[in-house]
């Protein structure tokens, strides 16, 4: 019998960046609210977004509306087949609503889904870590965003490397604060 063990490597080209629901208007309700923006502008400053002012979206390849709780909706479902999509990194808001039901959506269609602790958040602290559990039990891979970046870079040569080593060092202080990445040690 032949085990089989899903690793889930991320690669550049099969990997597809899913941001959340980031808008203006749970700015005053969601925890550590700005701590899941910043996490967002590090990810790919330029080519995500999200309807807050922080976020630029006019490089993002795709832009799609949704009015499901899950986003993976039936525009996402062609663009992920069409561009040969095998993982998911997610982040956004809110962890145990929109969060976990893209994840399982996707986790049942086989994608590798990646989600950063350090990128969720909900309106109510408890449900964040009662998600990620379920998430992981689920399947998914509850990472971080800076294990994310230099997992796509794969090796110091890298053409990118300085300038993900540039962007790591910029938001040193903003991942410092983060209490999404540290409310293990709180």
């Amino acid at each position: 019998m032949t085990s089989f063990r899903n690793i889930m490597r991320i690669k550049k080209p099969s990997t597809a960046f899913f941001l959340c629901d980031i808008q203006e208007k749970f700015r005053p309700h969601i925890h550590q609210f700005l701590s899941v923006v910043s996490t967002a502008q590090k990810m790919n400053p330029g080519a995500l977004g999200g309807t807050v002012q922080e976020l630029d979206i006019s490089n993002a390849v795709e832009v799609v509306s949704k009015t499901k709780f899950s986003m993976y909706e039936e525009r996402v479902q062609t663009i992920l087949k069409s561009r040969e999509i095998k993982s998911v990194v997610l982040f956004g808001i809110e962890t145990h609503v929109c969060v976990l039901q893209t994840t399982l959506d996707l986790l049942e269609h086989n994608y590798d889904v990646h989600v950063l602790a350090d990128g969720v958040s909900s309106i109510n602290y408890p449900e964040i870590d009662i998600a990620l559990q379920r998430l992981r039990q689920a399947g998914a891979s509850v990472t971080t965003s800076e294990s994310i970046l230099f997992q796509l870079l794969g090796d110091a040569t890298h053409e990118k490397f300085k300038p993900i080593s540039n962007l790591i060092k910029e938001y040193k202080e903003a991942t410092s604060n983060n209490k999404l990445l540290y409310k293990a040690t709180l």
